[in-house]
């Protein structure tokens, strides 16, 4: 299995996600939207930073149930209830991403939302992983 992060020249460097990815023989799995849900269905304290992290964990939660890892992502959404308020916890949140997944950068967008299904949440992470076909 081979996943290539793409970033042309010809866009501007980016920072935090990669322009595309490509992927070879793999197995894909499409993770379904996580927000900052606590394992007893409560939207966890603490802002937009707590949320995130708790969202992403989930997500790694899921993926590695599948068989994955957090290299294995290619694609991600985030999905933002407040964006001046995420991006004034941008370094906080770098620093969750770094914590919980590294350096990998996969194909990310974020988006405003005016509102998520749990009225409580800030931020909801949604993606695709590519895994090594079984042999």
């Amino acid at each position: 299995m081979t996943i290539e992060p793409i970033n042309p020249a010809e866009l501007a460097k980016p920072s935090g996600f990669s322009h595309a990815v490509s992927v070879r023989d793999a197995r894909q799995v499409y993770l379904a939207g996580q927000t900052g849900m606590d394992p007893a269905g409560a939207i966890v304290a603490g802002g937009v930073v707590a949320q995130f992290e708790q969202a992403l964990g989930n997500l790694l939660t899921a993926l590695r149930a599948a068989g994955g890892q957090p290299a294995h992502l290619v694609q991600l959404t985030i999905y933002i209830v407040d964006i001046p308020d995420y991006q004034r916890h941008a370094k906080e949140i770098g620093a969750v991403w770094r914590r919980l997944i590294g350096a990998h950068y996969p194909a990310t967008a974020g988006i405003g939302v005016s509102r998520l299904w749990d009225t409580e949440a800030l931020v909801e992470v949604q993606g695709t992983a590519a895994l090594p076909l079984d042999d």
